[in-house]
């Protein structure tokens, strides 16, 4: 199955510029369906990790106040061209998702 990550990168000297959108429903738990009337569970990521070349750079743990498809950036030192750039998540209910870049 494809990733339902979207990422872009940026080198500019040893800082890595990088930019992912994260495709995922992002459910609270408290909104309720529309035609039931029934709350929709919950379902939502709850952790993102990044490595660079199997070393993490950035972690972040997530909760339920952040918006469907969220998009995130950070930037990073240390990067160098052909550096192998891996983004991942995990969520509440045991998915996950994962791609690979070459910066």
């Amino acid at each position: 199955m494809a990733s339902k990550i979207k990422i872009k990168t940026k080198l500019s000297g040893d800082v890595a510029d990088v930019k992912c959108l994260l495709l995922h429903p992002m459910e609270t738990g408290a909104r309720k369906d529309p035609d039931t009337g029934e709350l929709v569970p919950a379902h939502h990521i709850t952790q993102l990790t990044s490595t660079n070349n199997d070393v993490t750079v950035m972690l972040a743990n997530f909760s339920t106040a952040i918006s469907v498809n969220p998009y995130f950036g950070f930037k990073f030192r240390g990067a160098r061209a052909g550096d192998t750039l891996k983004i991942s998540w995990v969520d509440n209910l045991g998915g996950s998702d994962e791609i690979e870049t070459t910066l």
